[in-house]
């Protein structure tokens, strides 16, 4: 049983210890591990040492599983929220919609809309980065194929013309992290150039590409497939498309939604045997109902019908497309280690590790390392939530005596 909190921390000057579970290190799964914690910093991480020293604030959690905080990619909204709201107090209760099911750095996903409109997001979206509640923007459209364009408004869809393309990173300020764009279109490639000139992730999204094409435009230095299988061409034997160049390139990272809706089981086994764990990362790509009952919620500007947790487009040209997810990270975690069959390790890597070094704050997050970010997820035997902690504050806190 967890404790809902906000912000709770230990009194000062107190460390607080995690004893007696089993603790996903970047060398293994530590049994009997210890994650010591000073302020917001994890400041020891070890094997069978000690419960801790007189004035600790000691949790033990035998029959616990304790893996670094989830890094999420792309996320459009959550707790009926959207971050294309444009309201700050909107966007701060989709991440703490998130963080409270253990994403514990997020990247603010906007959805495809009129060029003005998404500048005034990003100026909002900005400020909540600069703030430390957000790891960067990302825009996914309006540059993406109007063959492909999913949930997106196509009559707001656009070539990505390389002077629009900068004035929404401009309109970031320097906080925009990842843009998906078709590359086959025109302007394509260069915008690709400039995006990676820029330090600021292109990837390969919403796309008709050929294999070729494909290929072009990770030697333009797109690195993110976004949100591989879903919104681009299969694979064919003759003309295997975006997928097949993506997959096989080592210098690509392939987004995956592991939510038993965008992709089969099969299909999910078959990107970590070409791409590798180290390639992979699980996003929720999640809308407004993530956290939620089913029911109407908009998206950007349209509408979306919630049923047994799909959502799905509710009117005109694009009705009926599936809408983004109802997903949170927990809930893909524990999919991926029960019913996909993963190894710990490797779900935690696709979930935390990996997503981390590609938006370039492995260094402060996505491993339980002495020196980084206290950011942690206490999961039970049975790899349900029971605690979540961000910078040293329980946001969720472990229902036992300590």
């Amino acid at each position: 049983m967890a404790q809902q909190l906000d912000g709770e921390t230990s009194p000062s000057g107190r460390r607080t210890v995690l004893t007696g579970a089993h603790v996903v290190l970047p060398t293994g799964v530590v049994e009997g591990g210890r994650i010591t914690v000073e302020g917001a910093r994890i400041t020891d991480g070890d094997a069978g040492a000690p419960g801790g020293r007189p004035g600790d604030v000691v949790l033990d959690l035998p029959g616990h599983l304790v893996v670094p905080g989830f890094v999420d990619l792309h996320v459009h909204g959550g707790g009926g929220g959207s971050f294309s709201s444009a309201d700050p107090e909107e966007c701060l209760r989709v991440a703490g919609t998130h963080r409270r099911h253990g994403t514990t750095s997020m990247v603010a996903s906007t959805v495809t809309g009129d060029l003005d409109d998404l500048a005034r997001q990003a100026a909002v979206l900005s400020e909540l980065v600069e703030q430390g509640d957000l790891a960067g923007i990302h825009f996914e459209g309006p540059f993406i194929s109007p063959h492909r364009c999913g949930a997106h408004q196509p009559e707001l869809l656009r070539d990505p013309d390389p002077s629009d393309v900068r004035k929404l990173v401009d309109a970031a300020r320097g906080t925009a992290k990842m843009m998906t764009l078709a590359p086959e279109l025109p302007g394509g490639l260069e915008s690709v150039r400039m995006l990676a000139d820029a330090g600021v992730i292109a990837a390969i999204g919403h796309t008709d590409s050929s294999y070729d094409a494909t290929r072009e435009a990770i030697e333009a230095g797109a690195t993110v497939a976004t949100h591989l299988f879903n919104a681009m061409p299969g694979l064919n034997h003759r003309t295997p498309g975006p997928i097949a160049a993506l997959l096989e390139d080592e210098r690509v990272t392939v987004e995956l939604i592991n939510d038993g809706t965008h992709l089969h089981p099969s299909v999910l086994e078959l990107a970590f045997r070409d791409a590798g764990a180290h390639r992979v990362a699980f996003i929720t790509d999640a809308m407004g109902a993530a956290g939620m009952s089913d029911g109407m919620y908009p998206l950007g500007p349209m509408e979306v019908e919630v049923k047994d947790g799909v959502a799905r487009i509710a009117g005109g040209p694009t009705a009926g497309s599936i809408a983004g997810s109802t997903l949170t990270l927990d809930r893909a975690f524990q999919r991926a280690v029960t019913i996909d069959g993963l190894p710990i390790e490797q779900a935690v890597q696709a979930l935390s590790a990996t997503p981390a070094r590609l938006l370039g704050i492995g260094d402060r997050v996505g491993s339980l390392e002495p020196g980084k970010d206290a950011d942690l997820v206490v999961l039970d035997g049975a790899y349900e939530l029971v605690g979540v902690m961000r910078k040293g504050e329980w946001i969720v806190k472990p229902g036992v005596a300590g």
